[in-house]
């Protein structure tokens, strides 16, 4: 098998799509995400797991490393302590503990989930697109960027969402006190 030629051809156009996407992912996890599977879901800019659900590094359990991005996300999302414990030991993450360590944004009861995440996907979809994707490469630049640099480019993506319709409308939408009507533009 060249574990190579897989993950360059076929997990990273996927998880380049879901980092490069202009509008938010969300991924709703209802079960066990373990592996790539995991790794695919953390790549998400939201994740929703059910209560029942878990996310395991099992990578070190047949001789390999997390790959499909773990060892890029997990850092991140729980430090590396908890990164390097998840990989070394393989073992499960509860959904409620992933919502506590930061690596979910929400852990919820698996009757609601359904409701719940479709509900999140449903506010997204009728969202300002345009602030969104500004949010997206904000807080992904903030990794590399100083603070001069961040600053900077927050006041130029601000700019960019001042002269969109959304702002003009989320302004006349709060003072009409009245739900905006975004159209991504």
């Amino acid at each position: 098998i060249d574990l190579e030629a897989t993950l360059r051809d076929e997990y990273e156009p996927m998880l380049k799509a879901i980092y490069d996407a202009p509008v938010p992912v969300i991924a709703a996890v209802n079960g066990a995400a373990a592996g790539a599977g995991a790794n695919l879901a953390l790549a998400a800019d939201v994740v929703v797991a059910a209560e029942s659900a878990t996310f395991v590094q099992a990578f070190t359990r047949i001789g390999l490393i997390p790959d499909a991005g773990g060892t890029y996300w997990l850092p991140r999302q729980i430090g590396f302590p908890r990164a390097m414990g998840a990989a070394l030991f393989a073992g499960k993450i509860l959904a409620r503990q992933a919502a506590e360590w930061g690596m979910i944004w929400d852990c919820v009861a698996d009757e609601a989930f359904d409701d719940h995440w479709r509900a999140l996907a449903g506010q997204l979809a009728e969202g300002p697109t345009v602030a969104f994707r500004n949010l997206k490469r904000a807080l992904r630049d903030s990794y590399a960027n100083s603070l001069d640099a961040q600053l900077a480019l927050e006041a130029k993506l601000q700019a960019e969402c001042g002269k969109s319709h959304d702002f003009r409308e989320g302004v006349t939408a709060f003072l009409e006190k009245r739900p905006a009507r975004f159209e991504g533009r």
